[in-house]
C-alpha cells in the first residue's frame, strides 16, 4: 500500500494536471488540502470502488 505522503502528493499531481488539461482554474486549495482529502478516504470516509452503488457509501 502507498504511504500516505505518496497519496496525498498523488492528489496534488492530479490537482494540476487538471488545471492544466482545463486551462483555467486555482490549485492552491486542493495542493493544500491533499494531505486532509488523503486522511478523510482513508480513515473516515465508506465507499467500494468495486462497488460504487454500495447503499452503505458515504455521498
Amino acid at each position: 500500500m502507498s504511504s500516505r505522503k505518496e497519496l496525498a502528493n498523488a492528489i496534488r499531481a492530479l490537482s494540476m494536471d487538471a488545471v492544466q488539461k482545463a486551462k483555467s482554474g486555482h490549485p492552491g486549495a486542493p495542493m493544500g488540502m491533499a494531505d486532509i482529502a488523503e486522511v478523510l478516504w482513508r480513515d473516515f470516509l465508506k465507499h467500494n470502488p468495486q462497488n460504487p452503488s454500495w447503499a452503505d457509501r458515504d455521498r
